[in-house]
């Protein structure tokens, strides 16, 4: 494979863009169950959620080829920095470029959105502005927050709470406490991808200082954890749907529970690297198939 287009495909990492949309589908199927919907709000969200995945999948495979932690003994894709097919300063650049595509995007939405009502934008700036600092510190820097068992945290409040709460209230300019719940389940179930893909990595995290929650959980307590986070997500979705109008559209998301509980026993029977792979791609699209499949029962009801 040379240096081409294909190659920074591989660094883009698509295969997790889809979990990257799941917040702000969910936002959008609560904002159009109460009324208020806009194609072009979630259009420019999606656009600016998925560039800053990019980045993030940028920063990491950096990164992790400048600490070590991506070596002869990974398991998973292959990584571009590490492998040489882009070099150091190239990904440099393209995270530099990536981050002024998402704050360009970002703007032009807030402006879309918020008209001349600074203060509104001046809010969600700081917000975006997070999101992009925690996407390159968390593998980029001398003590990215990834390596220290601080990401379960970080993808909990950007992939839960911030991204449905915040895409949400780009279509209403409103917040009720409810919505906590389906925000609460869609972080949870962001952070099940990441610890599964942690438990598969636990020995080549450990033995290259990358020391993330499941390293310092141990095996065996992270796969209880990882049951337990998709456990309060089907609680919280529960709960919600139960505090609505009584209606069945919401509740054809269950059909991506099966898959989610099938991976996680996988994680439980198996330490191969190759079909915890498959237990980890498995988790993320159902992950993906669980928000939009509630977000479009919300939206039907």
């Amino acid at each position: 494979m040379t240096n081409t287009f294909s190659v920074w495909l591989l660094a883009a990492r698509l295969r997790t863009l889809p979990l990257a949309c799941s917040s702000i589908l969910l936002g959008s199927g609560l904002a159009a169950s109460r009324g208020a919907f806009d194609g072009g709000i979630m259009a420019l969200s999606l656009l600016t959620a998925i560039l800053l995945q990019i980045l993030s999948n940028l920063a990491n495979d950096y990164g992790d080829a400048v600490s070590g932690a991506d070596n002869g003994e990974r398991i998973g894709p292959q990584r571009a920095v590490v492998s040489g097919l882009i070099t150091r300063h190239q990904m440099c650049v393209a995270m530099g470029l990536t981050a002024l595509a998402a704050v360009v995007s970002g703007l032009a939405l807030l402006i879309s959105v918020f008209g001349d009502a600074w203060l509104h934008i001046l809010a969600f700036v700081l917000l975006g502005g997070a999101a992009i600092v925690a996407a390159i510190t968390y593998t980029v820097g001398k003590t990215p927050y990834g390596y220290r068992g601080f990401g379960d945290i970080s993808v909990f409040l950007f992939f839960g709470l911030l991204g449905v709460l915040g895409s949400y209230y780009l279509f209403t300019q409103t917040l009720e406490w409810d919505l906590l719940l389906p925000a609460t389940a869609c972080g949870l179930l962001a952070t099940a991808v990441l610890n599964i893909n942690n438990v598969r990595d636990i020995e080549t995290d450990a033995a290259s200082g990358k020391i993330t929650l499941a390293v310092r959980l141990g095996r065996n307590r992270a796969i209880a954890y990882h049951w337990a986070l998709l456990g309060a997500a089907l609680l919280a979705t529960i709960v919600f749907l139960l505090l609505q109008p009584l209606d069945l559209w919401p509740w054809i998301f269950l059909p991506a529970l099966k898959p989610l509980t099938d991976a996680a026993r996988t994680l439980r029977l198996s330490q191969d690297g190759e079909v915890l792979t498959g237990a980890l791609k498995k988790t993320a699209i159902s992950a993906f198939l669980y928000s939009l499949l509630l977000s479009l029962g919300l939206a039907l009801s």
